[in-house]
């Protein structure tokens, strides 16, 4: 296999977490929308761990991204 090819493969694999940080994301935001619509009192305390779990779970697809940059772009 050439080196090129090899390359552009590592760099498409890197991006497969993209699809479990989609996954995790819309599951958050789902669940979100559920809890608050059925306590909206506790709208405060389920925000703060809402944007603390979607931060984490960004956090995931940006270091995706990251790997595949530095495999693309790099020799």
């Amino acid at each position: 296999m050439e080196a090129e090819a090899a390359k552009l493969m590592a760099a498409a694999i890197a991006l497969t977490p993209i699809i479990g940080v989609g996954i995790g994301l819309g599951l958050i935001f789902g669940a979100y929308n559920v809890a608050v619509s059925r306590n909206p009192n506790a709208s405060d305390l389920l925000e703060k761990k809402f944007w603390l779990t979607f931060a984490f779970v960004e956090m995931f697809g940006l270091v995706a991204i990251v790997a595949w940059a530095l495999l693309y772009f790099t020799g």
